[in-house]
């Protein structure tokens, strides 16, 4: 029996293709999503598995390719394939779990269930998955798993919406997100991960520079103060709170000690990884920031592509920078985060030309962005084209008469023209507002050329770094 157990790989990983929405409405699609959401989020709380995430499987949704297909580009040794099928107030929910390499089953269930059964079937789903990979559960792992997120359906339902909103990670997408996930709370406030889930949506919507960051801190302190509250066991909260902690209070111990807790409590949270990765990176602690983002991509393959990238271009590896962004551009060219990372590596890997007109193009593709008009804008002063890199400055300029503009944006342009005193000067006014990723600069590659200078020190100190 020994060498047998040698051979099988120490963690099984497991990948939850999204249920298939069997039901004649099409409103059901999301409940469909959420449950595969849900079983992903138990099996994430167990130490013995590795769980792809959400973000990685939702492409396999029409099941494009084979079950072996799907395993090997998610490197995953089992899939788990289900059918969701609702009426009124039953539910029917077919699960098969299917061992990727051999296709054959390895556990199959179906329910026949009233609907206020979901979540004693999504645990007991999860549970099944983790007998047939033989994963050894603790005690404490076992009460996580059997724990329900909410007593009321219908917040529950307005919870799943919120998220399918959530993930599309654009700035209507996050305002109609925190409305669903404020109107579950309304009716549970005691709902854990929809606080979670809201302060999240609140502290992405920041890091996008469209809204006056203070008012958005505090809607995102309050909503995970609730989160904590009503579950001190909840990884995503944990998560969040240590990144508020980094982004606001630049209180890196604290931060740090939250994520190292997220993570504990469930040991396949990508997003914890990638946070974590995040601090790596503005300590100046390259190697163990891409060591994160490497973890964190392995769990969620699709949603983390590109900051490994980024990852690579801050410690300087501009060859695998370019690789892995041109791989990320390959699975989606309407990215325009993939396609300006692809652009600032070629571009500080010396391909100057090719660089500069990916980056170009991430501004067409996504319009009225200022993250990407700035760094464009950053681009065009470093390649010599002064008039350009102006225009932009001013058209910044401009719009932040009549809407939000972070200064962050600005300085990017500032740093590019070689305006070192300009930009350090929107530095300072985004460091007092916490306008963009200011948490960054020290292991930001676009603002290596201000690191000597006397004002940008003194920035570093007050960022505790």
């Amino acid at each position: 029996g020994t060498t047998a157990a040698a051979e099988r790989p120490r963690t099984a990983s497991v990948a939850v293709l999204p249920f298939r929405n069997l039901s004649a409405d099409p409103e059901n699609e999301y409940f469909a999503d959420g449950i595969t959401e849900d079983v992903i989020a138990h099996l994430a709380k167990i130490r013995a598995l590795t769980v792809i995430s959400r973000g990685s499987v939702k492409p396999f949704k029409q099941r494009p390719a084979s079950m072996r297909d799907i395993s090997a580009t998610l490197g995953a040794t089992a899939l788990l394939d289900g059918s969701v099928r609702r009426a009124g107030n039953r539910v029917r929910i077919v699960a098969q779990l299917v061992d990727g390499e051999s296709d054959r089953h390895l556990w199959a269930e179906t329910y026949d269930r009233q609907l206020d059964d979901i979540f004693s079937i999504q645990t007991d789903v999860a549970l099944h998955i983790a007998s047939a990979l033989e994963a050894e559960l603790s005690p404490d792992e076992r009460d996580r798993v059997e724990r329900k997120p909410t007593d009321d359906l219908e917040a529950y339902q307005l919870f799943l919406q919120g998220r399918q909103w959530h993930i599309k990670y654009t700035n209507e997408g996050l305002s109609r997100a925190i409305e669903y996930f404020e109107r579950a709370l309304e009716r549970d406030p005691s709902f854990a991960l929809a606080a979670a889930e809201l302060a999240s949506s609140w502290l992405e919507i920041i890091e996008s520079g469209v809204v006056e960051p203070h008012e958005a801190y505090a809607r995102a302190e309050d909503a995970v103060t609730r989160a904590l509250r009503a579950d001190p066991d909840s990884s995503q909260a944990h998560a969040t709170w240590g990144y508020l902690r980094m982004v606001r209070d630049f209180a890196w111990e604290d931060a740090e000690r939250e994520f190292r807790r997220a993570l504990a409590l469930s040991p396949s949270n990508a997003d914890a990884y990638d946070v974590y990765g995040r601090l790596c990176a503005a300590q100046g602690r390259f190697d163990e920031s891409v060591a994160k983002m490497r973890r964190a991509q392995e769990l969620d393959p699709l949603a983390h592509r590109i900051d490994i990238a980024t990852a690579l271009l801050r410690a300087g590896h501009y060859s695998e920078a370019t690789e892995r962004a041109r791989a990320a551009v390959e699975i989606d060219p309407t990215n325009a985060r993939a396609v300006a990372t692809l652009g600032w590596a070629k571009l500080l890997g010396g391909q100057r030309s090719e660089g500069l007109a990916d980056i170009e193009l991430s501004v067409r593709l996504a319009p009225g962005v200022n993250l990407w008009l700035g760094q464009l804008g950053a681009a065009y002063g470093m390649c010599g084209e002064e008039e350009k890199a102006r225009a932009i400055a001013r058209d910044l300029e401009e719009k932040a008469r009549t809407s939000y503009v972070s200064p962050y944006h600005l300085a990017y342009v500032y740093t590019g023209l070689g305006e070192h005193d300009l930009a350090i000067d929107q530095l300072e006014q985004a460091m007092r507002a916490r306008g963009g990723p200011i948490y960054g600069i020290k292991g930001s590659f676009l603002f290596v050329p201000l690191r000597e200078h006397s004002r940008f020190q003194r920035l570093l100190r007050e960022l505790k770094l």
